[in-house]
């Protein structure tokens, strides 16, 4: 295999890494982008490993990959690729992803404001707040989000058993809710919450099993996420998100905030209108909402929107080159 080259532009939502493959993307069969994600998985997560990872890449490091839509009616598709995967959806991603192809004309809406994106996880509808030439804000109506599971338990080394719910917001989520065994995330360095959570993924996922009803591609736990104090009193809650095998989320998360509020709206604790400002370990927020109710398979859901911000900061062109590099496809550290 020779080298390959990929024009990249990288930007940061509220503080969490988006690099945006421009050019040098893998061409993708398939029907939608659930279909495509499974033939980048099978045959191109090389390019994932080589752009996500060190030394091209980080721990925190995020991404995706524009492709033309399936449906003429929509704007555009997306891949996200980040150290933890190919996700089915990401928030934050997808934030900075439209933030980065609105200012550099990488898509023109057919409606101005308007974005139709098509995720594996399904069609999102995103809205954005333009002046001049830079995107001030980003707001994703994202796919329908539900409580999977509740109460259930899983012993976390160093803190004991742990009660947790499980929602999903286009990834599923283990929400670690103040507790006995936990005060909340402020009480801890970010490196115990790291080292809990690899550990407390992996007995959540030998003891139990989620799969999307309408699509057993999306499947298996992927995301812990501790909650605890705010720091701004006039916000909701604060999380502090885990994934890959050593981040944790700068910005508040996407479809953890979408999970989050399908979790509170099970409660009683949100409804339809409401506002839900939720807070990222280092204080940066989103903005979500309850737009509708739905259904995914028997589970009750809702239609969360969330809305954030994103930053474009570099251009870079990466080469991967395994004839001349043995890094090519990136290593982690752990």
């Amino acid at each position: 295999m020779s080298s390959k080259t990929f024009f990249c532009i990288d930007a940061h939502t509220c503080g969490n890494p988006v690099r945006v493959v421009a050019g040098g993307g893998p061409i993708l069969e398939g029907r939608n982008m659930s279909e495509k994600r499974q033939h980048f998985l099978r045959e191109y997560d090389w390019i994932r490993k080589g752009l996500m990872f060190e030394p091209r890449g980080h721990d925190m490091m995020s991404g995706s990959i524009l492709y033309p839509p399936h449906d003429p009616e929509n704007d555009v598709a997306v891949l996200f690729i980040e150290t933890s995967g190919c996700l089915p959806m990401c928030g934050h991603g997808t934030i900075g992803t439209i933030t980065i192809a609105i200012e550099h004309g990488l898509i023109r809406p057919k409606t101005p404001g308007i974005v139709r994106m098509e995720a594996p996880a399904g069609l999102v509808l995103i809205s954005y707040v333009q002046e001049g030439s830079k995107v001030k804000s980003v707001k994703l109506v994202n796919v329908p989000s539900y409580l999977a599971a509740e109460g259930i338990e899983a012993e976390c080394p160093g803190l004991g058993t742990l009660k947790m719910d499980v929602a999903y917001g286009g990834n599923f989520y283990a929400i670690v809710d103040v507790q006995e065994n936990f005060p909340g995330l402020e009480h801890y360095k970010a490196e115990q919450l790291i080292g809990w959570a690899r550990v407390l993924r992996q007995r959540i996922n030998e003891k139990y099993t989620f799969v999307h009803p309408n699509d057993p591609t999306i499947n298996g736990l992927s995301h812990i996420e501790w909650t605890g104090a705010v720091i701004d009193p006039t916000s909701s809650a604060r999380n502090a998100v885990f994934y890959g095998d050593k981040a944790i989320d700068r910005s508040p998360c996407g479809t953890g905030t979408s999970a989050r509020m399908a979790q509170w709206a099970a409660q009683g604790k949100l409804k339809k209108g409401d506002r839900f400002i939720h807070e990222s370990i280092i204080g940066s927020k989103f903005i979500g909402t309850v737009e509708d109710y739905a259904k995914v398979g028997e589970h009750d859901a809702i239609i969360p929107g969330v809305e954030g911000w994103a930053k474009v900061y570099g251009l870079n062109t990466i080469t991967i080159d395994p004839d001349d590099d043995p890094y090519a496809y990136g290593f982690q550290v752990i």
